[in-house]
Protein backbone atom coordinates (compact mmCIF):
# COMPACT_ATOMS: atom_id res chain seq x y z
CA UNK A 1 0.00 0.00 0.00
CA UNK A 2 1.22 3.40 -0.68
CA UNK A 3 1.52 5.82 1.56
CA UNK A 4 0.09 9.57 0.75
CA UNK A 5 3.43 11.18 -0.41
CA UNK A 6 4.39 8.02 -2.77
CA UNK A 7 0.41 8.29 -3.86
CA UNK A 8 1.45 12.18 -4.82
CA UNK A 9 4.53 11.37 -6.30
CA UNK A 10 2.66 8.79 -8.90
CA UNK A 11 0.66 11.70 -10.03
CA UNK A 12 3.72 14.14 -9.93
CA UNK A 13 5.88 11.44 -12.34
CA UNK A 14 2.39 10.56 -14.58
CA UNK A 15 2.05 14.12 -15.29
CA UNK A 16 5.59 14.15 -16.25
CA UNK A 17 5.65 11.71 -18.52
CA UNK A 18 2.83 13.16 -20.13
CA UNK A 19 3.98 15.96 -20.51
CA UNK A 20 7.05 15.25 -21.79
CA UNK A 21 5.21 12.60 -24.79
CA UNK A 22 3.16 15.70 -25.48
CA UNK A 23 6.17 18.43 -26.35
CA UNK A 24 6.66 17.56 -29.42
CA UNK A 25 3.80 19.13 -31.13
CA UNK A 26 3.09 21.58 -27.71
CA UNK A 27 3.08 25.33 -28.80
CA UNK A 28 3.62 27.04 -26.56
CA UNK A 29 6.04 24.25 -24.69
CA UNK A 30 5.54 23.56 -21.46
CA UNK A 31 7.32 24.85 -18.45
CA UNK A 32 8.66 21.81 -17.12
CA UNK A 33 11.37 23.74 -13.77
CA UNK A 34 7.43 23.73 -11.45
CA UNK A 35 7.23 19.65 -11.95
CA UNK A 36 11.01 19.15 -11.01
CA UNK A 37 10.11 21.19 -8.21
CA UNK A 38 7.59 19.86 -7.32
CA UNK A 39 9.29 15.92 -7.42
CA UNK A 40 12.03 17.35 -5.56
CA UNK A 41 9.90 18.88 -2.56
CA UNK A 42 7.76 15.55 -2.62
CA UNK A 43 11.33 13.67 -2.68
CA UNK A 44 11.86 15.26 0.58
CA UNK A 45 9.29 14.45 2.20
CA UNK A 46 9.84 10.50 1.89
CA UNK A 47 10.35 8.98 5.26
CA UNK A 48 14.17 7.91 5.92
CA UNK A 49 12.64 4.19 5.93
CA UNK A 50 11.34 4.95 1.95
CA UNK A 51 12.17 1.83 0.12
CA UNK A 52 15.86 2.39 -1.25
CA UNK A 53 15.57 1.95 -4.73
CA UNK A 54 13.08 4.28 -4.82
CA UNK A 55 15.25 6.49 -2.85
CA UNK A 56 17.50 6.02 -5.54
CA UNK A 57 15.72 6.77 -8.68
CA UNK A 58 14.37 9.93 -7.36
CA UNK A 59 17.91 10.83 -5.68
CA UNK A 60 19.17 10.43 -9.08
CA UNK A 61 16.32 12.34 -11.75
CA UNK A 62 15.60 8.35 -12.74
CA UNK A 63 11.80 9.50 -12.96
CA UNK A 64 10.52 6.82 -15.25
CA UNK A 65 12.37 4.13 -13.62
CA UNK A 66 10.30 5.64 -9.80
CA UNK A 67 6.91 5.85 -12.15
CA UNK A 68 7.41 2.21 -12.90
CA UNK A 69 8.30 1.23 -9.43
CA UNK A 70 5.42 2.87 -8.27
CA UNK A 71 3.21 0.95 -10.34
CA UNK A 72 4.81 -2.20 -9.03
CA UNK A 73 6.46 -2.62 -12.52
CA UNK A 74 10.23 -2.45 -11.18
CA UNK A 75 10.78 -5.46 -12.90
CA UNK A 76 10.79 -3.40 -16.15
CA UNK A 77 13.43 -1.09 -15.27
CA UNK A 78 16.65 -1.44 -17.17
CA UNK A 79 20.07 -1.43 -15.24
CA UNK A 80 21.66 2.15 -15.51
CA UNK A 81 24.92 3.68 -15.08
CA UNK A 82 25.26 3.06 -11.57
CA UNK A 83 25.02 -0.76 -12.06
CA UNK A 84 21.17 -0.30 -10.02
CA UNK A 85 18.43 -1.14 -11.40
Amino acid sequence: MKSPVETELLDALTHLAETVKALPTANPKPDLLPIFAHLDELTRQLPREADPALLHYLHKKSYEKARLFLLDRDAENQVGNCRHV
